[in-house]
């Protein structure tokens, strides 16, 4: 049976890579999950794991070759299917491997059709940056039939939900993964059998079989490549080239690098990493023992529930940014009565027009944006000991989910109209709200708004989204009396609050930001006449 070996997804943004090196060459043996070969990118380098133990049968892409996004790059012929029509042909000058299959043991071949194949249900790739995930709820059990591209189960990391779909029609056989179990990227969920029909069942652990399958004969077949042992048995555990390239290139010891791929072997990003951190991280403090309930009546009446990925990582980045940014706030509040009056006045137009309701979230984007542009500080990031400075505004909208708080981005908000601002921040509610958004939708934000007062909140001081420098938090519009002209006056107000970085944004520069977004959005106006 060949399996494809295709392009994997690139990062946000880029969607073609350069086949850089291949480190197995046609007629090599190759193991689950061994590397392949490698791409790079304008940005990064990506490494492609095998997706099956074989033999690696032809190199569609060769090196040096431009690829796309799940474009093929070669094909590999599974362990124990050697003598099928796709069999790997061997190269110039090697004798072949087996004896030519006996016609009596070629007519004893069992119909694989009939018994049906066993396939694995694999992890898919689950974003940039995203190593693993958590298997949440398996939709089908041991036994259960289902058609392609049905649902088996879902995933949840750090961000979002992946489902994952059955790669054929079949029966599942076998659930390797449990809910609540971590899986990596590409790691096996589960055994099916394709087709209608049973699979045989699997020889035992460390049994020879000498069935006539495959073309062998009554011979005995090749041992499948032995799996990756786990990482506390491995001593030969080989760095991806990049990486041993780069820490040659920049004098680091080995030892100083800390290898986040599979049985810690060390990647170029961390090597990235440890470049641009090089303080060795101190050891976790000792946690805690469970908490005891006051009394032992109390202990029938509490409920412990484990924390979800999302939830934890919520908890971690925020923790994060507190420690590592010199983050202050500063608030004002503004008259919400223009932005109000001019709403009134057209919103029945724009949603006849456009389609979509005038919100007031459209409006707070372009008076962010128009200040971003008066003080850049703001939509800066720092990288190590350099200011990233952005000549554009990616713009982060705090959405509230049933699962947590999440970030999508409106990209190049700075180049939208209010309608076009209106109709994306509709579209990535929904998908939030269902549980849709991918990791493109929450990646690469350089400036974020978050909407307090869609729940009540009066006044309270957000906390920056790493590494971003500022947020702003908007709150309840509430009728307070204030002083016009000389009279007091029942108005429409609402405090703000701009949370920023003092490492990189000075106390000038956020109120002169906070006082911008305060004009444009009490006279609209300045933000067409760019004021």
């Amino acid at each position: 049976m060949s399996v494809e070996v295709r392009v994997p997804t690139l990062g946000e943004s880029v969607t073609e890579a350069t086949v850089a090196t291949w480190f197995k060459k046609p007629g090599d043996e190759v193991a689950v999950d061994e590397m392949l070969c490698e791409l790079e990118t304008d940005k990064v380098t990506v490494e492609v794991p095998s997706p099956a133990a074989g033999k690696l049968s032809e190199i569609v892409a060769a090196e040096g070759d431009t690829v796309g996004v799940d474009a093929l790059l070669a094909s590999i012929v599974e362990a124990g299917h050697a003598g099928s029509s796709t069999e790997v042909k061997p190269r110039a000058g090697t004798p072949e491997p087996y004896d030519a299959p006996a016609p009596d043991a070629a007519k004893a071949e069992p119909d694989a059709a009939a018994s049906g194949e066993d396939m694995d249900v694999m992890v898919p790739t689950l974003g940039e940056s995203v190593t693993e995930a958590t298997v949440s709820t398996w939709f089908k059990k041991p036994g259960d039939s289902f058609e392609a591209d049905e649902m088996l189960c879902e995933l949840e990391t750090d961000k979002v939900s992946v489902e994952v779909p059955a790669p054929a029609a079949g029966t599942l056989k076998e659930v390797l993964a449990e809910e609540g179990a971590t899986v990596e990227a590409g790691g096996k969920l589960a055994v099916m059998t394709t087709g209608t029909g049973g699979a045989a069942a699997p020889a035992k652990s460390g049994e020879k079989s000498h069935e006539v399958a495959g073309g062998y004969g009554d011979r005995e077949r090749p041992e499948a490549p032995p799996e990756t042992a786990p990482a506390s048995g491995r001593t030969d555990v080989e760095n991806a080239p990049s990486a041993t390239k780069m820490m040659a290139d920049k004098g680091l010891d080995e030892g100083k690098v800390k290898g986040t791929g599979r049985d810690g072997r060390i990647m170029k990003e961390d090597v990235l990493k440890a470049l641009t951190q090089p303080a060795p991280e101190k050891a976790e403090a000792p946690k805690a023992p469970p908490r005891a309930p006051s009394t032992p009546q109390d202990a029938d009446r509490e409920e412990r529930v484990k924390m979800t990925r999302l939830r934890q990582t919520i908890a971690r980045r925020l923790k994060e940014s507190q420690n590592t940014a010199a983050m202050l706030t500063t608030y004002n509040e503004v008259d919400m009565g223009g932005v109000m009056d001019l709403r009134n006045e057209y919103k029945d137009l724009f949603l006849k027009k456009h389609g979509v309701k005038l919100g007031f979230m459209s409006f707070f984007v372009k008076a962010c944006c128009h200040a971003l542009n008066e003080v850049p500080d703001v939509n800066a990031e720092i990288d190590g000991t350099d200011v990233v400075y952005k000549n554009y505004v990616h713009m982060g909208i705090a959405v509230g989910t049933p699962t947590g708080l999440v970030v999508p981005v409106v990209r190049d908000a700075h180049l939208k109209g209010f309608a076009q601002i209106e109709k994306e921040i509709a579209e990535l509610g929904v998908k939030g709200r269902d549980g849709k958004l991918t990791m493109a939708d929450m990646q690469g934000g350089s400036f974020t708004i978050s909407n307090g007062g869609v729940y009540g909140s009066l006044m309270s001081s957000p906390i920056l989204n790493p590494p971003q420098s500022g947020i702003l938090g908007m709150h309840k519009i509430q009728e307070r009396p204030m002083v016009v002209k000389g009279q007091i006056v029942a108005r429409p107000m609402m405090y703000l609050a701009l949370s920023y970085d003092h490492r990189i944004v000075d106390g000038k520069g956020a109120v002169t930001f906070l006082v911008r977004v305060k004009e444009a959005l009490e006279d609209p106006r300045r933000l067409l006449m760019d004021l």
